[in-house]
Formats: C-alpha cells, sequence, structure tokens
C-alpha cells in the first residue's frame, strides 16, 4: 500500500526522523492559510508546492496542459495562489504516470529548506527495501541525491553504496557511521546522520514497510540532516498488525477495477492485453499467462480467486474482466484442488445469467474436484462456452478467438 509524501513524513516523525515540515491541503485557500502559518513560523517568504499523487518523478512532470511542474517554489502568498490553482484539481503527467497521469486531489504546502547558513548544503539519496538475493534488508545510498537514482546507478555505479542488515536485528552503530562517512559528512552533520539513519531505520521496520525512500535525504546549511521527499510503500500482508495506517490508504490513487476486486478478496492486476484471464493459484496464474502469450494473445489481467472462491467471488471477477473493453475472449483455468470446480463453473452460470448476453467467446478449462460436476453443471445451462482438457486445447481456442 502506497502512501503520499505528507503520510509518510507524518510517520516518520513519530519515529523521531526529521523532515521538512509542510501543511496537506486541498482547496487554494487552505494553501493561503498554511502559507501564512509557515511564514509566521519561519520568518521566510518561500515555500515550496509539492502535487500530491502515488507517483515519482512529479518535479519534472507537468499539469496537462498547461507548463505548471508538480512541484514548484513559491516566493510570495501571489505565488502560491497562482500555483495551488495550477494544480489542484490538474492532472499531473509524470515519467511514472505514464500519458494518462493522475488527478491532483492534495497539495503540501511545506518549509524551505534551502535557507543560507555557515555551510554549503548538500543533497543525497537514501532508500530501504528487502533485497531478495540475500534474504536481508538493505540501505542502498549515493551522495548524488536529488536525480533519478537509476540513471546514477547506470551511469556511475561505483556512487552506489549498500548497507545490508539481518532481518529481525537492529542497524548496529558502527552501520551509521559507515554511510554518515561514504556519504563524506563530518562534524556536527556527521553525527546528525547517524541519528536519522538509525531512527530511519527503526521507522522502516516499526510500519512494516515494503520500500522507504528519501530522495533528497539533505544537509542543511547548519547541518541538520532530514528528508524533503519520502516514498513510503506498506506491506499489505502485515496492515493486520496496524489498522490504523490500513485507513491512509487512498483508493483515488489506484485503479478503479483493483480496488473492486480487493473488495472480494480476489488478486487482481490489470494488464493491457486482450485476453481475460481467471485461474486459482498464482503459479497456475502465471504459467496461464505463458500460455495466452504463446497462443498470439497478451494477457489483460491477472486474476487468482484463491483457494476460498465460491460462485459470489466468481461471478464478480468475471464481472471486472468484462469492464474491460479490451478483451476479446476469457479464459477460466481452474484445477481444483481446495477451490471446487463446481463452485467456479456456478459462478459463470451466475454471472452469465445477470449479465445477459455476452458476446467474447469463454473458453473453460475445469480440472481435479467436482471437474466432472461442474462440466455437468455447464453443459446443462445451455450457454455458449467451449470446453478444454488439456492447456494445449485451451491454447488452441484462445488463438482462434483472439484471430478471428
Amino acid at each position: 500500500m502506497n502512501l503520499h509524501e505528507y503520510q509518510a513524513k507524518e510517520l516518520l516523525k513519530k519515529y523521531n526522523v526529521p523532515v521538512q515540515e509542510g501543511i496537506a491541503v486541498d482547496t487554494v485557500m487552505a494553501a493561503e492559510e498554511a502559507y501564512r502559518q509557515i511564514k509566521n513560523e519561519t520568518g521566510n517568504n518561500f515555500a515550496v508546492i509539492k502535487a500530491q499523487i502515488h507517483a515519482g518523478g512529479r518535479g519534472k512532470g507537468k499539469i496537462e496542459g498547461s507548463e505548471q511542474r508538480g512541484v514548484a517554489v513559491a516566493k510570495s502568498l501571489e505565488n502560491v495562489t497562482e500555483i495551488a490553482k495550477n494544480i489542484l484539481g490538474g492532472t499531473l503527467v509524470t515519467i511514472q504516470t505514464g500519458a494518462a497521469g493522475k488527478k491532483v486531489n492534495k497539495i503540501l504546502v511545506a518549509q524551505d529548506v534551502y535557507y543560507p547558513g555557515p555551510n554549503p548544503v548538500k543533497e543525497f539519496y537514501l532508500s530501504i527495501l528487502l533485497d531478495r538475493t540475500s534474504g536481508k534488508n538493505v540501505i542502498m545510498y549515493s551522495t548524488e541525491g536529488g536525480m533519478d537514482i537509476e540513471e546514477v546507478a547506470h551511469n556511475t555505479p561505483e556512487k552506489i553504496f549498500k548497507e545490508f542488515v539481518q532481518p529481525g536485528a537492529p542497524l548496529q552503530g558502527f552501520q551509521a557511521r559507515k554511510i554518515a562517512f561514504n556519504l563524506g559528512l563530518s562534524g556536527e552533520s556527521f553525527k546528525n546522520c547517524v541519528k536519522f539513519v538509525t531512527n530511519l531505520y527503526n521507522a522502516y521496520v516499526g510500519v512494516d514497510a515494503a520500500m522507504l525512500e528519501i530522495n533528497p535525504l539533505f544537509k542543511t546549511s547548519d547541518d541538520k540532516i532530514i528528508a524533503v521527499d519520502c516514498k513510503l510503500s506498506l506491506d499489505d500482508n502485515a496492515l493486520i498488525r496496524h489498522a490504523d495506517l490500513a485507513n491512509l490508504r487512498d483508493e483515488s490513487e489506484e485503479d478503479p477495477t483493483e480496488v473492486e476486486a480487493g473488495h472480494y478478496n480476489l488478486n487482481f492486476v490489470k494488464l493491457d492485453g486482450n485476453v481475460g484471464c481467471m485461474v486459482n493459484g498464482a503459479g497456475l496464474a502465471m504459467a496461464t499467462m505463458d500460455m495466452i502469450k504463446l497462443s498470439g494473445g497478451e494477457p489483460a489481467n491477472f486474476l487468482d480467486v484463491g483457494g476460498s472462491a465460491n460462485a459470489q467471488t466468481v461471478e464478480a471477477g468475471f464481472r471486472i474482466i468484462l469492464k474491460d473493453p479490451k478483451v476479446k475472449a476469457i479464459l477460466i483455468n481452474i484445477f481444483g484442488g481446495i477451490v471446487r470446480c463446481d463452485r467456479v463453473a456456478q459462478g459463470v452460470i451466475d454471472a452469465y445469467k445477470s449479465i445477459g448476453e455476452i458476446k467474447i467467446p469463454i473458453i473453460v478449462r475445469l480440472q481435479g474436484t467436482n471437474a466432472e460436476e461442474a462440466k455437468k453443471l455447464i453443459d446443462e445451462s445451455g450457454l455458449t462456452v467451449q470446453s478444454a482438457i488439456l492447456l494445449s486445447e485451451a491454447a488452441e481456442l484462445v488463438n482462434k478467438a483472439v484471430s478471428a
């Protein structure tokens, strides 16, 4: 589950991680009031206005139909008003959103941290995630912050450092000091960085994060170390331990069909293909998607109905697949182990009856528990459904459907 920047920063503050302070708002009037409050607190006329969407590249992205960037510096109240009007309600297109972009419902009015002082400012990069190869958490960091880390890794890989931490063990003091040293820090900024990294790792573990990225990690002119931006993704499987964090989910940022599927406990991911598929078990689902590609089609979705599927959940999955206008055929591939084939068959029949005429081919392959009962249900239903026993037969039927 992804969080907005302002939500992530509030969580970090609970773990004593210094952040760029700001106020999230959803109206122009509230943005103006937030600016006045920040100006009074800092004595600084400058403020940073940031679009709040679940995508990176906001600083380079533009509001559709204008030259307004997703992140902008305001120098006055008039600037704040103008920028807020341009961003709020607009569609921000970045390298990560694709051409469709994402609608901006909130902005963050944040303090300017580039204020003058005795020492130069510096931007770094730091992220924490699970390294699946080693089975350990890894802190990845670089002196080259504020830019795409992929470009740094490609062009100057020697500037990417990694520190591995055994799951269940805390970040050791020598590791935090090593990170500060490799970032080229000394004196007060070195000490502050050690505290920052230690508390940040505690936050990563404490909220059961899947990924925590700070870019830029910022050294101010008075040697403070703060998180200017934060991308935080929580492990969905751990949300049972964090009921308060589950409430931070913003469904408006997610694909509507994936949200609907989640309400029925269906594992669904929308893709760009032309063959809808409904399968039980992630492994069989992946194999089915491969089979669709080999037969000349392209998967329109990943849909695993799981082991607890019943007629109602199958019908829901059927409806979700049919909402995609690109779908030319539907392949239902069920191996009855925990889930019974007759339940799936009944769900297909119920969906047919409630939805009405379905004009695209439907290919059904049911094997395993109660497969014979399932075949009988479908045969006696009067539905126009093409049956297959072998996976190769299903592949041929898919090929005919997408080639028609």
